[in-house]
C-alpha cells in the first residue's frame, strides 16, 4: 500500500510571511519583555531585577495620573469623537451641492501629521496672539486664557485639537455604514409608518453594529496610544497634567535612559490594549 507524500511546497511559500511576522511581530514583543525585567540605559550591559519595574510602577504616582488622563482621553474620545463622526456622517451622507468637498474638507485634518497639527494649535491657544483669546478680545469679551500651560484647561484643550484631526477616519466608516444599509429596508420602515428619527434609531444604527463596534475598537486603541499631539503641544506637562502612558514611557525610556522602566510601561500599555483587541477579534471571528 502506497502512503501518501506530505507536499512542503506549501510550507515555503508561508516562509518569507513567516520570517517577517517573526522578526517584527514576536520578536520586539518577546525582547521587550526580557528588557523590562532588567534596569539600565539600554547601551552596554542591563542588570536582571526580575519583577522589580513592575512593582516600582505599580507604587508610581505619576503612573496612575497618566493611566487616569488616558481613560478620561478614552472616554471623551468614544463619547464626543464618535458622536461628532456619526452627525457629520449623517449629514454628508445626504445629497446637496459641493457634498464631495465637504467630505473631503473634514476627512483632510486626518491625514495631516500629528506634530504639525500640534504647531497649529500651539499658534491657536497661544496666549498672547493666538486666534482663540484675539477672537473673545474682538467681542469684547475677557475670556483670555493660558489655555496649555493652565492645568485645568490643558487636557481638554489637548483633546479639543486632537479631535479636529480625529473625527475623519471614523467619520468615513460611519459613512460607509450608512451607505450599506439597504434602501429597500428603509423604504419598508416607510411603509410600516416609521418617520425620520424612528428609521434612524430603530432601523438603521441596529444594521450598523458592525461599523460601531470598528470604530469603537480603534478610537479606543487610538486613544490608548496618543502620543504626538500631546508631545506637541504640552509634553505631558503643566505638573504632569496631560501626561499619558505613551509620554511617560518615552520620557523614562530616552529622557532619563530608564529603557527597563520605560518598556515595562509598553508592556502594560499592550495587556490594557488587548482587553479590546481580543473581544474586538472575537466579535469578528463569530460574526465571519
Amino acid at each position: 500500500m502506497k502512503t501518501k507524500k506530505k507536499d512542503f511546497s506549501a510550507y515555503a511559500f508561508m516562509l518569507p510571511a513567516l520570517i517577517i511576522y517573526l522578526s517584527v511581530i514576536v520578536f520586539p514583543v518577546g525582547y521587550s519583555l526580557y528588557i523590562s525585567l532588567h534596569s539600565g540605559t539600554g547601551v552596554g550591559g542591563m542588570n536582571f531585577v526580575g519583577l522589580t519595574n513592575y512593582i516600582n510602577l505599580f507604587q508610581d504616582k505619576i503612573f496612575y495620573i497618566a493611566l487616569k488622563n488616558n481613560l478620561i482621553w478614552i472616554f471623551l474620545t468614544v463619547c464626543v469623537t464618535m458622536t461628532v463622526a456619526l452627525a457629520l456622517a449623517v449629514l454628508l451622507n445626504n445629497k446637496f451641492h459641493g457634498r464631495t468637498f465637504f467630505r473631503a474638507f473634514f476627512y483632510f485634518p486626518c491625514v495631516v501629521a500629528g506634530i504639525a497639527v500640534a504647531l497649529i494649535w500651539r499658534w491657536i491657544y497661544n496666549p498672547n496672539i493666538g486666534f482663540i483669546n484675539e477672537f473673545f478680545r474682538a467681542i469684547g469679551v475677557d475670556f483670555s486664557q493660558t489655555w496649555i500651560s493652565n492645568e485645568k484647561t490643558a487636557l481638554i484643550a489637548l483633546f479639543v485639537a486632537s479631535l479636529w484631526q480625529a473625527i475623519g477616519q471614523p467619520m468615513i466608516l460611519f459613512l460607509a455604514g450608512l451607505q450599506a444599509v439597504s434602501v429597500d429596508v428603509l423604504e419598508a420602515a416607510s411603509i410600516d409608518g416609521a418617520n425620520a428619527v424612528q428609521k434612524f434609531f430603530k432601523v438603521t444604527l441596529p444594521l450598523m453594529k458592525d461599523t460601531f463596534i470598528m470604530v469603537i475598537a480603534i478610537l479606543v486603541i487610538a486613544a490608548m496610544k496618543v502620543y504626538d499631539i500631546v508631545k506637541g503641544l504640552t509634553d505631558g506637562g503643566p505638573n504632569n497634567a496631560t501626561q499619558m502612558l505613551s509620554t511617560y514611557m518615552y520620557s523614562q525610556a530616552f529622557d532619563y535612559n530608564n529603557v527597563g522602566y520605560g518598556t515595562t510601561i509598553a508592556i502594560v500599555m499592550v495587556l490594557i490594549m488587548l482587553i479590546v483587541i481580543i473581544p474586538y477579534l472575537s466579535f469578528t471571528t463569530k460574526n465571519n
